[in-house]
């Protein structure tokens, strides 16, 4: 999720291996650039192995120009937008619909993005998550 504007990118993923992290991350920088989002500053992550001793996920970080920061351990608190878009994805996408395969959840996912980020009016900031990007 990008903080100053609350855009949002997910993805349903395989496993949590450093390789499969950093090609997440390649993709939403990505992601992220379409609005206009054109750079990536820190990544902050939890403590996971994938994110902390990963060498792909530690050079795909390095390839954005980007500065790796990691959360206390044991305080998920301190990264609460990640984890109140956590939540958001579970009540919102998740837990609303009965998904028959994965391919139907993936679908739902994308469709649920879209809306969260074009459509949904964000309490935090007042409008549209798109509506809050600057042109740079």
């Amino acid at each position: 999720m990008v903080d100053h504007t609350h855009i949002g990118y997910a993805e349903v993923l395989p496993d949590e291996k450093g390789a499969t992290a950093a090609g997440f991350l390649t993709r939403a920088e990505a992601y992220f650039a379409d609005p206009g989002i054109g750079r990536i500053e820190p990544v902050i992550t939890d403590n996971v192995l994938a994110y902390r001793r990963s060498a792909t996920f530690g050079q795909a970080v390095a390839d954005l120009g980007a500065v790796q920061r990691f959360i206390k351990p044991h305080c998920p608190w301190t990264n609460g937008k990640a984890e109140r878009f956590n939540r958001t994805l579970q009540t919102e996408w998740a837990y609303r619909q009965v998904c028959t395969s994965s391919n139907h959840r993936q679908a739902a996912l994308a469709l649920w993005l879209q809306h969260y980020n074009t459509e949904r009016i964000h309490s935090g900031i007042g409008t549209t998550a798109v509506n809050r990007v600057s042109p740079t």
